[in-house]
């Protein structure tokens, strides 16, 4: 997944979550669905490392990961695949202050990440890029995050940070196809707002709208989760092809 928009603490629906995931078209991936024994986790599966970009779990827990961009750096060897960080905790019962807290004693083990994770009373940010690996509790409001630290303000997050704000919350759910419009934007960064983060400007100028696409890496699937006071979790997901034309649909709706 390569950006995500999360609102927190509105009275109704205090989680409410927006997100692409960005990847290789070749890597084998599952749609989000009930995973096989445990009907109360929804979410996608990495079919090549058995892990997962976005979930939510029983009572209302959900996890998001972004990989962080840096170019040339090799991950440590033996490193653990990155999706396992968000399916050990929505596969667990360790709440999420205490799962982020052994992240972060351990976060070198892993290859650059960005973790958010929690339930709606609660959400914690750890990443080992971070210039304090410590995990943060999230303060109500919006926040953003793509390939860099959180709330960097990279022309793309900005972008999709305005045009969410602007969406009342009553209106993401049932239907979120307002949402899907508005994480389906196609627009790059002007030149000289492109991020300097070590690849070629061809290469920044492709990765610097909120949807890409392209025939070999591109926007695989948008996903919105929207969990309510009453822990009651809904999560919506449009799959896209390489050419950026909707595929699957599903629509998921978890008790409390």
């Amino acid at each position: 997944m390569c950006i995500a928009y999360l609102s927190l603490g509105h009275p109704g629906w205090p989680v409410l979550i927006a997100a692409n995931r960005d990847e290789f078209h070749a890597r084998p991936a599952s749609p989000a669905g009930p995973w096989p024994g445990r009907p109360d986790v929804v979410a996608g599966r990495d079919l090549d490392a058995g892990g997962t970009w976005l979930g939510c779990g029983p009572d209302g827990r959900y996890a998001l990961l972004t990989n962080y961009r840096e170019p040339g750096f090799s991950a440590p060897a033996g490193a653990p695949s990155r999706g396992t960080l968000v399916r050990d905790y929505l596969l667990g019962e360790t709440g999420a202050a205490e799962y982020g807290e052994t992240i972060a004693r351990q976060s070198r083990r892993w290859a650059g990440f960005n973790l958010i994770l929690g339930t709606p009373g609660e959400s914690w940010y750890v990443g080992n890029r971070n210039p304090s690996p410590a995990p943060r509790r999230l303060e109500p409001g919006t926040h953003v995050l793509s390939n860099h630290l959180l709330n960097t303000p990279w022309p793309k997050t900005q972008r999709l940070r305005e045009a969410l704000d602007a969406l009342p919350p009553e209106s993401w759910m049932p239907e979120p196809d307002r949402v899907f419009a508005l994480l389906r934007d196609t627009t790059p960064a002007p030149e000289a707002e492109l991020p300097r983060t070590g690849l070629s400007p061809a290469r920044e100028k492709l990765l610097s709208s909120p949807f890409i696409v392209s025939p070999e890496y591109g926007t695989r699937c948008s996903t919105v989760i929207a969990i309510g006071a009453d822990r009651r979790v809904l999560l919506s997901e449009q799959s896209y092809g390489p050419d950026g034309q909707p595929t699957e649909r599903h629509d998921w709706r978890l008790p409390r």
